[in-house]
């Protein structure tokens, strides 16, 4: 960056340690499996003079467990030990490129493994699980700084706009046990929640924001939703098998996603900063473009995200722990037309995380090799 602008490397350090590169993240086997921003997430992170070149990598896990109707917990299930357990585990490896000091692309090659635990899926008589494991949906776009970064250091915003591309298999299948004749097992499609794939091209729309509140104090936020348009695609879920009133819900849906977030960050020196914030991750009940047919399971959690960081010469390392507050999965389409033709309620159950984990690396390779940020700047922060 140029060392005469130090306000701006400020704006870049505390930006650095505030953010996560992937980390507009939803919990549990219902909200945004495994998605973020086409353009990237972190302010840091797109905050790029021409020429820069920033690589990295976000590790991102959770346990799903408590199941919700609505927003009331069934706690039951876990009493009961009939709960279904989701553990995720995912990488995304992410490139960003500095086109020029305002416009910037980026690209996104996540890989995901899942397990599933349950009984239900299982005849109801034994616990077992079924897995999946691969590329997931890869993810890439463009986004451009409304305001010049280096004339306007103390707060911007940026629009971005890019594609997903249906490169994760949506069909992963396992063994399920005392499903098939006479009890027998069989080969299915995993559930929903642990496709590494929806089967669906997305296009998303992003913003983000940074603005100086105060010496060493930031405030920063951003969001996207992504348009899924296609309505199934195609892949049985099974779930007319557990009961006839299910029969709407035979084939997968390829559900829209959206996720915002926003909260201050507080540098305590040159290297180690502290964010805390709000976010909210969900899957609408219906797509704002194309059908709602399919079995989707729409929910939201509203999470409080306390953060930390570490930033070092180029290297950037961060963990963010959201912590869900408030869970939701509200009456789905299938669920509202199987109450009309019954005459009975009906409210499909999902289950969520308490938390979730995001842990990032990433690394920058500045065109000007004279990007090191000088003691003196790093001072102001001490």
């Amino acid at each position: 960056m140029i060392l005469k602008q130090p306000n701006f490397l400020i704006a870049i350090l505390i930006l650095a340690l505030s953010s996560n590169p992937t980390n507009l993240r939803a919990q549990g086997c219902v909200a945004i499996r495994h998605f973020s921003s086409c353009v990237g997430n972190s302010l840091e992170n797109n905050l790029l003079e021409k020429g820069d070149l920033l690589v990295g990598m976000n590790y991102r896990y959770f346990k799903s467990f408590r199941h919700f109707r609505g927003t009331e917990e069934e706690a039951d299930r876990v009493a009961s030990s009939t709960e279904v357990i989701n553990h995720s585990h995912a990488w995304d490896f992410f490139l960003t490129y500095g086109i020029s000091d305002r416009l910037y692309t980026s690209i996104t090659i996540p890989t995901v493994i899942n397990t599933r635990s349950s009984l239900y899926e299982h005849g109801r008589e034994e616990r077992n699980s079924t897995f999946s494991r691969g590329l997931a949906d890869i993810r890439a776009g463009l986004g451009y700084w409304l305001m010049d970064p280096i004339s306007n250091p103390n707060g911007n915003i940026a629009v971005g706009l890019g594609i997903k591309l249906p490169t994760g298999n949506y069909n992963a299948t396992d063994i399920f046990y005392n499903v098939g004749p006479e009890g027998s097992p069989e080969v299915r499609p995993v559930d929903q929640s642990i496709q590494p794939g929806d089967g669906g091209f997305g296009l998303t729309m992003d913003f983000q924001f940074y603005q100086k509140v105060a010496a060493g104090l930031f405030a920063y936020g951003g969001g996207f939703y992504l348009l899924n348009p296609r309505e199934t695609n195609g892949i049985r879920t099974f779930r007319e098998t557990l009961s006839p009133i299910l029969e709407n819900e035979a084939i997968m849906a390829v559900p829209d996603q959206y996720s915002v977030r926003t909260g201050l960050s507080y540098s305590w020196s040159g290297a180690i900063s502290t964010s805390l914030g709000g976010r909210f991750d969900a899957v609408p009940v219906k797509d704002l473009i194309g059908g709602n047919e399919g079995f989707r399971r729409p929910g939201n959690v509203l999470s409080i995200e306390p953060g930390v960081a570490y930033y070092s010469h180029n290297l950037t390392l961060n963990l963010n722990v959201p912590i869900a507050v408030r869970r939701d999965r509200p009456q789905s389409v299938t669920d509202r037309q199987t109450e009309i033709s019954t005459g009975n309620p009906r409210n499909g159950d999902a289950a969520f995380a308490d938390y979730l984990i995001n842990f990032g690396i990433s690394y920058r390779f500045p065109k000007n090799k004279a990007m090191e940020i000088a003691p003196s700047i790093k001072n102001t922060f001490n």
